[in-house]
Parts: structure tokens; sequence; C-alpha cells
């Protein structure tokens, strides 16, 4: 054939498919046979089953003998050799090695159309043959015929993506995994498992809720105890003053109200202040038996950690809610700022932060208030009480005779006791030391009676009431008068008591406990769970943003090459453009050939960006991997789409991508995603500042790179490789619908191109016409002439038949149809056998020449 400018054979082993290798003579400089044999042995092939596709020229077939046998070196093998001849080659000689039921041999010749390269149309024909479905239908095959070597013919449907639709797909797909940058935002105790919820919501675990924190004993519980105490008394002496005893006889006489109030703010700050020494001595990450001695002495009992938390229950925990996250539909930066805000909420800032809240509760203001001397006020409105005390003194003062002396005595004895409320003001202490002051309104009382008095007994000697109810009058004018007197007296004693609220003291007391065990809960016991939950989630939060930063770069945008392919959705016979491929993407602006015609003028950037320079094959330094074509430089990737024509037995249809396709690629990397953080947990839970990022990383480059190969071969239409070695299976059982990528669409609702052509072919009648032979004219008197001798292989994609719609139209399809797990090519392979006088098998070799 034409001397080699284009790649041949796949740039990357595809898992479970025939190894490729070339061992046609290379050019100058390039590695040999040898050394691709090497590589091909290197590679570790599924179940066992060890398949070779090689592709050599098929007058080397007996010199290489020594390196097919090389193949089977390591256990028995199946090859199938696709033997390359030129235009002037009349017969074939093969040795023993590739002999049937272990072997075959595919002779194609030189049959180059007008504009199409030869290497165009081996390529298409390499991918056929090494779907392993295929591989082993064409060995079967081959046994059958006359010495096990064939002529193919064939017709090929490809169904395949646009460059444009599956650079929009992958992009999409990227964004799906990765999302945009959020904020950190919040996180609730709702919204988090159990055991990260008692880190959130400052309760108190229930087998902790019995516990003394402040045992009386203690310096902290003994201030507690007597400001409690204190309060009591207070609240006492005011039960007692404020009822008519404590106005008309002595019995408030032994209370002494403002010193118990000055008691209490005393014995409030000084808890206050006990408190604050505990919270200012204990802190840190970690609660020590040093800690736990520092906080006995100040009067802070710790019990052990409750059972309901431990550290080892955090990075399960935190494994559950990323898993949540994920199973939501989340991003991986969604995800990384959801765990950045717990990371924040439950990182430890030590007891010392609390004192701020402590100042809050029981600051310097708040005591000073507590403390303040408020004046005792009694007897209302002064113009309403001179009013009141005038018309009492009148009613009295309507007895004829006596009323000119009950009048005015109504109004002094209204006086005196506004008078007597003034003297035993709560708000004095009997020794005088303490004094808020007050007023109780004595005179316009006595004024106010006085004038009404005189007032009524020269209305009594006007009117000469009689006597029984001038007596009435009076009687009801001194009981009003008293009954106002203590009415004002209880309702003045309970207004300085609200202004003074020494009761407020309780309410502090009780803040005061509740922050006490929040910190001793929160600060103290749990500290050590609280960082590693911070430090955990912090840790899972940065491998995710380094992940999504991963899959950033490899979806980094360029401009579209043009040329390659036109914009719009090309017609259902395509044979003036070549397959778009993952494999022959190049990742420089080179040229596969020497001139401009295959890559334009070369100026414009690569469609795709590859900036984690992911090498294909499993090669070792010292011999290069079998996909490399031997004439292709090894310092350039060799991805890139095979310029030139298709031949004409291969027909291209384009779609513009199904629905399912961006949510089949997600579902894929998310799976994936959560499939590498399962090798993270473990180093997390021992020590998250020393997580490995790194090899994540990689990982999941691995990932973006067999996902993209599944996207090329097959438009993503056959599962991800099972991942065996999960170390926590039970932990990814409610992600099973994520984690189970076997369910696939159907390939109409990946590529957007029904599968209605590929069933029309395979239903038609079986016609050698409709199979292109891969010979020139030339060669057709080579070709057993016998039509049943030749064998037929009729393939076509699993995923072309999935779907309701494709039930219908598969319908009647013949039994033999070998059906693919992977691969988007459909079609004929007919395998002519050659006259019985073309092929020579050597039965003896010395020693072939490599």
């Amino acid at each position: 054939m034409n001397p080699r400018a284009l790649p041949v054979l796949p740039e990357r082993p595809l898992p479970g498919h025939a190894v490729c290798l070339d061992l046609r003579t290379p050019p100058a400089g390039a590695h040999d046979a040898e050394a691709a044999v090497r590589a091909a042995l290197d590679v570790p092939q599924p179940g066992g089953e060890r398949r070779f596709l090689v592709v050599d020229e098929a007058d080397r077939l007996v010199a290489h003998q020594l390196l097919y046998e090389r193949l089977s070196s390591y256990g028995p093998a199946h090859v199938v050799c696709l033997a390359v001849g030129a235009r002037g080659e009349r017969t074939l000689s093969r040795s023993l090695t590739l002999r049937p039921p272990a072997a075959g041999v595919l002779w194609v010749f030189d049959s180059t159309e007008d504009g199409v390269p030869g290497e165009a149309v081996l390529r298409p024909l390499v991918d056929v043959l090494s779907t392993p479905e295929v591989f082993d239908a064409v060995l079967r095959a081959l046994g059958e015929v006359v010495h096990g070597v064939a002529v193919p013919a064939v017709r090929v449907l490809e169904h395949d993506l646009t460059d444009e639709a599956r650079a929009r797909a992958w992009r999409q797909a990227l964004e799906g995994l990765a999302g945009p940058d959020v904020p950190a935002g919040s996180v609730s105790a709702e919204q988090v498992p159990g055991a990260l919820a008692l880190l959130l919501d400052e309760g108190v675990p229930r087998s902790l809720s019995g516990h003394r924190w402040l045992p009386p004993q203690g310096r902290a519980g003994a201030g507690l105890a007597a400001c409690d105490a204190a309060v009591g008394e207070a609240v006492e002496g005011y039960h007692r003053v404020r009822g008519p005893a404590g106005l008309l006889t002595g019995a408030g006489r032994s209370v002494d109200l403002p010193a118990d109030l000055e008691r209490v703010t005393e014995e409030l700050d000084r808890f206050r202040t006990a408190v604050a020494d505990a919270f200012g001595a204990a802190g840190g990450t970690r609660l020590t038996a040093e800690h736990r001695g520092v906080l006995r002495e100040r009067g802070v009992e710790l019990p052990e950690l409750p059972r309901e938390i431990s550290r080892a229950g955090i990075v399960p925990a935190l494994r559950d809610l990323t898993h949540d996250l994920i199973g939501k539909g989340l991003p991986l930066r969604s995800v990384a700022a959801r765990l950045s805000a717990l990371s924040a909420r439950t990182a430890p800032v030590g007891s010392a932060a609390r004192l701020a809240r402590l100042d809050a509760i029981c600051g310097p203001e708040r005591l000073r208030r507590l403390g303040a001397r408020y004046p005792f006020t009694a007897g209302g409105s002064r113009p309403v009480a001179f009013a009141v005390t005038g018309l009492l003194a009148l009613l009295a003062g309507v007895w004829p005779v006596l009323g000119w002396a009950l009048g005015p005595a109504v109004g002094v004895l209204a006086a005196g006791l506004a008078h007597l409320m003034l003297r035993r003001r709560p708000n004095r202490s009997p020794d005088g030391r303490i004094d808020g002051g007050g007023a109780t309104g004595a005179a316009p009382r006595l004024f106010g009676g006085l004038l009404g008095g005189l007032v009524g007994a020269g209305l009594g000697s006007f009117l000469d009431l009689p006597l029984w109810a001038a007596a009435v009058a009076a009687t009801v004018a001194v009981a009003a008068v008293v009954l106002l007197a203590l009415r004002d007296w209880s309702r003045a004693v309970d207004e300085w008591w609200a202004r003074a609220d020494p009761e407020e003291a309780w309410r502090i007391l009780r803040e005061i406990q509740e922050l006490v065990v929040t910190t001793a809960v929160h600060d103290w016991l749990f500290a050590e769970v609280r960082h590693h939950c911070s430090a955990g989630a912090g840790a899972v939060a940065g491998l995710l943003r380094g992940l999504a930063e991963t899959a950033d770069a490899h979806g980094q945008p360029h401009a579209v090459r043009k040329g390659d392919r036109p914009e719009a959705e090309p017609p259902a016979r395509e044979t003036g453009a070549a397959s778009w491929s993952w494999e022959d993407w190049r990742d420089d602006g080179d040229d596969w050939g020497e001139g401009t015609e295959a890559w334009g003028d070369g100026t414009e950037d690569d469609l795709w960006s590859d900036p984690a320079g992911a090498a294909a094959g499993p090669a070792a330094p010292e011999s290069p991997p079998p996909y490399d074509p031997p004439g292709r430089d090894t310092g350039s990737s060799g991805d890139g789409p095979l310029s030139g024509p298709a031949p004409g037995w291969l027909e291209r249809r384009y779609g513009d991508g199904g629905p399912a396709l961006v949510d089949t690629l997600v579902g894929d990397l998310v799976a994936g995603t959560v499939l590498i953080l399962d090798r993270c947990w473990a180093g997390i839970e021992r020590d998250p500042g020393a997580l490995a990022r790194a090899g994540h990383e990689q990982r999941l480059s691995e990932l973006l790179d067999e996902t993209r190969l599944r996207l090329e071969r097959d438009v993503a239409a056959s599962p991800p490789p099972r991942y065996e070695g999960l170390r926590d299976p039970d932990a990814l059982a409610s992600l099973a619908v994520f984690t189970d990528r076997s369910d696939r669409p159907d390939a109409a609702r990946l590529t957007g191109v029904a599968a209605d052509a590929v069933a029309r072919l395979l239903l038609a009648e079986d016609d050698p016409g409709r199979t292109v032979a891969l010979c020139g004219p030339e060669h057709l008197r080579l070709l057993s002439h016998d039509p049943l001798a030749a064998r037929q292989v009729r393939f076509v994609p699993e995923a072309m038949r999935r779907g309701a719609a494709g039930d219908d139209i598969w319908r009647g399809t013949a039994e033999d149809v070998v059906w693919t797990g992977a691969g988007r090519h459909a079609g004929i392979l007919r395998l002519v056998p050659l006259r019985a006088d073309v092929v020579h098998t050597v039965r003896a070799e010395e020693a072939g020449e490599p």
C-alpha cells in the first residue's frame, strides 16, 4: 500500500478488545516489530482470553513466524492477521502458527480508491475486527474456510456524532460534573446525618441530660447556689412587704429589700467571674486530663464522651453526607461548598470565644441595671389624689355638726397613710444605709381633704340629713380612704419591684447555665470530634474542588477546525468526510502528512485540549505501546480525526446528539467520581491534613480519558468497566442508581441517529453485491467462486436494539447476528476464501526474520 501517513491502530487499548499491533516495516528510526510484540504482551486482557489483531505485510508472514509464536508465550492466544498485500502479489505464504483454530488470516489488497488513502481503509477495518465479539466470530468463520485465509468483503454503517455535537456534549458533561463556583452558603442540622447534627444544633445529647455540670461543692456551683438563695430571699421579702401587713403592721420592718438586691448583684457577679475564669482557662482542640483538672478546680465537672457521638463515626457520616449531596444531583463545587460550610460551622473555636456571649448575658451594664436604686412612687396623679380625697372628705363632712370634724379628719387620715407609705417604702433599708427616695403625695391628699371636709360640713348643715344617712356616708368615706391607700401601696410596691426586676437574676442564671452546658459539650467534650469533622469536611471539600479543576482542565474549549465537517448534519450517505476519533485526535497542530491538505493551514487550535497529557497504552519505557503506528512520531499524540474521504464501503451517519447523551455522560462521570472518593475515606480517617489530592486527581484524569474514549468509540453506549475492590460496598448501596451504569440508553437517544438503515441492511436478502471486496479486479481470479464456501458475519452494537422502537425494527433479524457490546459500527463482513493453490503453508522455518 501507499506509505503510511495516517494512524491505523487505536491510540489507547480498549478494555476487553483485541490487542492491536502493527508488524509492518517501520520507517527509519521507528520502533521495530519486536518492541511492538513485547508491548502487546504486556497489555492485560481480562478473563484469561488473549486476543491479538496483527497488521502485517503479506510477504512477511513467514519471516515473522517467531514473532507470532511469541504472542502465545504467555499462554494460548487467538490471532487474526490482517495481511496487507501489494497489487502484484498472487500467492500468500504463511507459517503453521497462523493456522486455525487459534489463528486466521484476512488478505487485504492494495485497492486504494481515488482520493482515499490506503490507511483510511485499514483503520475502520481494525476498529471493527478488534471488537471481541466480531473478532471471535471472524476467527470461527476463518476456521471454516479453506486454509483459514480469506479476502474480506464488507459493508459498514457508522453512527457517530458531529465534531460540534461531541464537543458540546463533552463540555456540558464536564460542566454537569464540576459545576460553577458557588459561595460557601450555610448548612443546618436538618441537612446532615445525626452524628453531624449534634455538632451543629448546640444541643445536649440525651445521655447527658441528667448530668450535674456545676456540682454544689465546686467554686462555680457554690456561686450559683448563693446567687439563687439571694434571689429567693429577695422574692420572699417582696411578698411580705407588698401586702396590707407591710404597710399597716411592723411585718416589713425586718425586711431589707435593698440589701437583698445588693447581695443578688454581688453573688451574680461572683458567679459570672467564676464561669468566665473557667472559659478562659480551658480550650484547645483536644480535651486532655490536664484540662479536666483545670475545669474541676473551677467547679465544672465533665463526664465522658457520650455514646451518641464518637470520632470514629465522623468520617462515615461525612461520607454519607457527600454521597447524599451527590445523589441529589449537585455538582462537585456545590458539594464542596456545602462541606466548606460544614467545616466552618464545626471548627472548634475554643471556650474563650464564648466570653462575648457571657458578656451579652451578664455584662457590666446588665449588672449595673440590676443593682441600680429606683425611687418609690405611690398615690398616682397628684390632681387626681387631691380631687378623690376632697370628695371623700366632703362625703364624711355632710354629718350635721360632727361633719366639721369628720370631714377634715378624713383628709388627715389619707395624708397620714400616704406619709406611712413613704416611711415604709421598700427601697429604703431599715437603718437608712440604702435609700432610693420616693414620693407618695401626702400634701395633695391633706389639702384636698381639708377643703372637701369643710365644704361637706357646710353642705351638711344646709341639707340636714338623717343621722343614719350621715353615718353611712362617713363610714364609706373612711373605708374608701383606707382601701385606696392599700391599693396604692401594693401597686407602688409592684411597680418598684418590676423596675428593679431582681427576678431577672434567675433568668440570667439559667442562661449562664445553658451557656456552660453548651460550652462544656461542644467546646470541651466535642473538641476533638469537631476538629476531626472540620478537618475532614475541609479536606473533602478541597479534594472535590481539585477534582472539579481537573475536570475543567479536560474541557477547555478551543476553536473548531474548519473543513473537518460541515456545520449542518450531513446526509445519510457521507463518503467525503473521515471519522472523528478520540484515538486519532492530536493535541498539537501538526499535520498528519507532509502537506496542508490534511489539517488545513495548521494555525487553528485543537478542538479539545488534553492538559493532563494522558498518554495512552501501558508501554514500558524500553518498548512503545503497540497502538502507535510505526511511522508516527512518538513525541506527539495520535488522537485526531482521519483526514480525507472514507472508503466506498463505509457509510457514515452523523447525529447532533440525542436527549440522553449528556445525562449519560454526567452519570458515568459522577459514578466514577464516587468510586474515586471511595479510596479517600480511610486516609481522611487517619489524617485529614495528609490527604494526597494528586493521586485522586490522576484517577479522575484516567476516568475522564476513559469516558472520553467511550464517547468516541460508541458515543458512550457501552457501560464503564466494572470497578472492583470497593473498600466499603455497603456505603454505596444507597447510590446504586448512580454507581450501577449497566443500564444504558439506546444508541438513537445517544447519537440522535435512528437505527433503521442498519436494520434494513441486515434484513436484506443475502447478496454478495451489497459488500465491497477489499481487492482489485485483477485479484478476483484468486478468489473461490463457490458461493457456499464464503462465510458471513453480521454485527450490530447492542445499543442499537435497545428501546421500544428498536424492538420493532429488529423483528425478523437473522439469528446469526453478532451483537457487540461496544462500537459505533454495524454491517456485514463477508469472508471469501481463496483458491487452494493460492495459499502456501510453510511447515518448517529455521528462524523467521523478525
